[in-house]
């Protein structure tokens, strides 16, 4: 899986609240552009938002990489999110549906893990976090004739 030789990562900074507006908007401009239905734009943008919420709330801070990538037969877009903070203790547990560290909902990283492809978080108490999401471009399904 190559990035696209078409576009190079966005770096976004997360640093406040502000910050991830303009995840956001990135993350739906870039999914635009790959060929992403709307449907699938919402989804990565709401993963995005909680991934970014992640980063600023519990990682104190850090950034986002925004990857477009050409594996040949499809384009999908990585997100990687990167924090310097206290890392997760127990990451099965925060991976548990309705768990939270912060009073939230506990939808954070379970919810994000279902709106995409692939995830993956690479954490270590005091070393930080590193959560990484891919999603491909889905066809649309062909109309169905005979309707109507």
């Amino acid at each position: 899986m190559q990035p696209s030789g078409q576009a190079s990562a966005t770096t976004v900074p997360i640093g406040s609240d502000a910050d991830l507006a303009w995840v956001r908007q990135q993350v739906r401009q870039c999914a635009a552009a790959l060929g992403f239905g709307l449907v699938q734009q919402t989804k990565l943008v709401t993963a995005a938002n909680e991934l970014a919420r992640n980063t600023l709330v519990h990682g104190g801070g850090g950034h986002a990489e925004i990857t477009p990538l050409d594996n040949g037969r499809a384009r999908g877009l990585r997100m990687s999110f990167v924090d310097s903070g206290p890392g997760i203790r127990d990451l099965e547990l925060a991976m548990t549906d309705g768990y939270t560290s912060g009073g939230g909902l506990g939808l954070g990283l379970s919810g994000a893990r279902r709106l995409v492809q692939e995830f993956s978080v690479d954490t270590e108490p005091g070393r930080g976090t590193t959560v990484t999401a891919v999603a491909w471009v889905t066809q649309v399904p062909a109309s169905r004739s005979g309707l109507g």
